[in-house]
């Protein structure tokens, strides 16, 4: 049996890692995906990460893990892992999801997910996923990468600090200025 721990003073990823004489029980454990988030937020969820943040002996190990819990009608609005595939399984509920390719097709995948069913995102493209039931929803998905990251499309183009500039985005999206200026103000 070997512990998949690095060089101590080594970063892998901005992660530090751990000398395996040093490692403890601690360093591969984390409770609490059996408690519901609080999804009273502007999207209706919330995700609950357990990745190299989490867990330190998920460095170098290429996985993580994640419960996302949605309240009626939430969403995990689109998104993005740059570093990671997702396979989400519903744990309750039901749940519109899909991604899309990258241009030029854009052709959306997606399906209606009940009770035990599983879909993959694959890495790098947009996806999302939304409660279509007037009940909460729950789903776990496990992540190819201890730090996967993650890119929401919306917090991005509207919400970045620095914003961008409303001629490029009303541009983009083909709208006029104050279209992109009150969107840009919900951020």
């Amino acid at each position: 049996f070997e512990i998949c721990i690095c060089i101590p003073a080594v970063f892998v990823n901005g992660f530090a890692c751990k000398d395996p004489k040093t490692a403890v029980v601690e360093d591969f454990y984390f409770s609490g995906l059996h408690m519901a988030g609080n999804t009273s937020n502007k999207q209706g969820s919330i995700v609950t990460a357990v990745n190299v943040a989490q867990i330190a002996g998920l460095n170098t190990l290429g996985v993580s893990l994640a419960r996302v819990d949605y309240a009626p009608y939430g969403q995990n609005p689109p998104h993005l892992h740059p570093r990671a595939t997702e396979i989400l399984t519903v744990l309750e509920g039901s749940l519109y999801v899909g991604f899309v390719t990258s241009n030029p097709e854009n052709k959306l995948f997606s399906k209606v997910l009940n009770k035990g069913d599983v879909f993959v995102f694959p890495q790098g493209l947009i996806h999302f996923q939304f409660n279509i039931e007037n009940n909460e929803a729950i789903a776990i998905a496990a992540l190819s990468s201890k730090n996967p990251g993650v890119i929401t499309i919306a917090n991005a183009v509207f919400g970045s600090k620095q914003t961008i500039s409303d001629d490029i985005l009303a541009k983009a999206f083909q709208v006029d200025k104050n279209i992109v200026d009150h969107i840009q103000a919900q951020f």
